[in-house]
């Protein structure tokens, strides 16, 4: 069959005209290399394209066999190039519909539960989803959780770990979107209303918690990190009879970092951060597996860290992730569903690295610096004047959409007229407030060894009591803000006070001439490129 189809899609393809830009109406799904199914568009909009058919058909037999090589390569590339074909703007079919089309039985089967957790997803990315789409996609996502967490053994089937982040990632994002859906309660009719206290259990935190959590005990994946950090070796004794099976391993990882992802949308830092205290984010961890989960690790992570004023852990995993994504670049701009969520996040992580360089001044990678120059130039400039529109301006850009655990009918008596984003903002203001007068203080001082408090207090226009608790709070702020790292140097410079003078002393960092040839490097590989390549395309190709 496979022989016959590749002939079949061999003999098809000299008969495409791409010059003209025209497929003929015709179109094929590349199931996997070597194999295409070439079928003509459907004249009818009402019924299921062919390759569409074909595409659900083998996504079933694949998964039936757990051939996971080629349900990856259906799920990563077929799924969303047959999306932005058919379904760009409309759901892809509906379960019912495809439950006829496998002539499958159980509604409740395994293939079925993950074409919904496809169809629902595809619902909120393209479409705008209904009150019965969130509800059924929510039922849907504690079918699919049962299934792996309810049997005493563990189950049989293998997904990619793609397919598994995705999973979490979008169940974690649907429980926010209804989140705002529900708080937005003054909008729905009164049907609407009615639903929404019938199926009051719906999308609630402690349910969407739970969920995440015992998923991570179900594979006792804490204690495989804590194994791999004494670089012990992972046994059923420490991981368990599930853990030792890779979709329990890897949804129970990717579970961490949903828990990271939903604390920090609910403001509970020091917990959002135990939650991955075992996770090694600078080396090559599981999460390297799936660079999107990567990302998003990265991302909540200093936030958390920004928010507990760890300013210095910030600005490494930052540094460290932004790196990452420059490098590798090239290869999420292939992917347009990917890369507009990843551009997102580096702009997100660059504004929030604008202002914890602010407060704690550590030397910043050239390309990263570079980066953050060419997009905040003017606004480092008044951060460094404490120009407060600017410090709110930049949290609103790098900050999540933050929730409320509890959400009534009128929210906003809660959380005042801003909600729960005002709120964290107040938080954060109140920082600034305290950090404000630092950056002067500061370039006051990196201007003497020793410098008498009443002089500096003339240069601030202040009293001289107001100066040393300024001073204090210079050397608290520099303590907090390095963070788990605290043998390294966060300020390029240091002082004491001695009576009433201040002894300075000079602390500047060496420059590490290193980043700044390896990314000479980079830029010197893709100008030859983009030449090669004009060079290339004005090349008469031979008769």
């Amino acid at each position: 069959r496979i022989q016959i189809l590749f002939e079949q899609s061999m003999s098809w393809s000299g008969q495409q005209d791409f010059t003209q830009g025209n497929m003929q109406a015709v179109m094929f799904y590349p199931i996997h290399p070597g194999m295409m199914v070439p079928v003509e568009q459907q004249a009818n909009p009402n019924d299921v394209p062919e390759p569409v058919v074909n595409f659900i058909k083998w996504l079933q037999h694949y998964l039936s066999l757990n051939e996971i090589y080629h349900v990856e390569n259906m799920y990563e590339d077929g799924f969303y190039k047959l999306s932005d074909y058919y379904f760009k703007d409309k759901p892809w079919p509906s379960p019912e519909t495809v439950q006829e089309i496998v002539e499958e039985k159980d509604e409740h089967s395994i293939f079925m539960i993950l074409y919904r957790e496809l169809y629902y997803r595809h619902i909120y990315a393209r479409c705008k989803p209904t009150i019965e789409h969130r509800l059924d996609s929510y039922h849907n996502y504690c079918d699919l959780f049962a299934y792996l967490l309810a049997p005493e053994d563990p189950v049989t089937i293998e997904l990619p770990n793609k397919w598994l982040w995705d999973i979490i990632d979008e169940f974690v994002y649907q429980f926010q979107s209804f989140q705002q859906f529900k708080s937005k309660s003054g909008k729905m009719n009164e049907e609407e209303k009615i639903l929404l206290r019938d199926e009051d259990d719906v999308w609630k935190v402690t349910a969407v918690l739970n969920i995440l959590i015992q998923l991570t005990e179900k594979s006792n994946i804490n204690k495989q990190l804590q194994a791999l950090e004494t670089g012990d070796a992972i046994t059923e004794d420490i991981a368990g009879e599930f853990g030792m099976r890779s979709i329990y391993t890897m949804t129970g990882y990717f579970s961490l970092i949903g828990l990271l992802r939903l604390y920090c949308l609910l403001g509970d830092y020091h917990m959002a951060l135990s939650c991955v205290q075992h996770i090694q984010f600078k080396d090559k961890d599981m999460m390297s597996l799936v660079p999107a989960c990567q990302i998003t690790a990265n991302y909540y992570a200093g936030f958390a860290n920004f928010m507990i004023r760890k300013y210095a852990n910030t600005i490494q995993l930052y540094q460290h992730i932004l790196g990452y994504i420059q490098r590798t670049k090239q290869f999420f701009q292939n992917r347009s569903f990917q890369a507009e969520d990843i551009n997102k996040k580096n702009d997100q992580m660059l504004a929030l690295l604008a202002i914890a360089s602010t407060f704690c001044p550590l030397r910043l990678d050239e390309s990263v610096n570079q980066q953050v120059k060419e997009k905040y130039s003017e606004k480092l400039t008044r951060l460094q004047h404490g120009d407060m529109t600017v410090y709110d301006d930049l949290f609103f850009s790098g900050c999540p959409k933050f929730l409320s655990p509890i959400v009534s009918e009128n929210s906003s008596s809660l959380f005042g007229s801003s909600g729960p984003r005002g709120l964290q903002l107040q938080v954060f203001k109140s920082e600034v407030d305290q950090q404000r007068l630092i950056p002067t203080l500061r370039s006051y001082l990196k201007l003497y060894t020793t410098i008498p408090i009443s002089k500096l207090a003339k240069f601030l226009d202040m009293d001289v009591n107001q100066v040393r608790c300024c001073l204090m709070a210079f050397k608290h702020k520099k303590e907090v803000a390095k963070g788990d790292g605290g043998e390294q140097t966060t300020l390029d410079i240091d002082f004491y006070v001695d009576k009433d003078m201040i002894h300075i002393s000079d602390t500047k960092i060496a420059r590490h001439y290193g980043d700044y040839y390896v990314q000479q490097i980079i830029k010197l590989r893709e100008s030859n490129r983009l030449i090669l390549g004009r060079v290339l395309s004005h090349v008469q190709p031979s008769q």
